[in-house]
């Protein structure tokens, strides 16, 4: 997956979670699967968790945090 290919699964909308990054037409929010990552969490067990997700989400999550950082370094 491309880092920018992330746009398409990820959106932040003032109308959802107040404007926090979800997986698009959830409610899941970005930082919870980022967070289950640093717990030591496995992609399967990720999406069994969230059957919602699309299969593409914990990459999408990845490429979302790595343009994060790069931006304010």
């Amino acid at each position: 997956m491309e880092i920018k290919d992330y746009l398409q699964y990820i959106e932040a909308d003032p109308e959802i979670c107040h404007g926090k990054p979800v997986f698009k037409g959830t409610r899941v929010m970005v930082w919870q699967v980022l967070e289950l990552l640093g717990a030591g969490y496995k992609t399967p067990q990720i999406l069994s968790l969230y059957d919602s997700l699309p299969t593409n989400a914990v990459d999408s999550a990845m490429g979302f945090a790595v343009d994060i950082v790069k931006e304010i370094s």
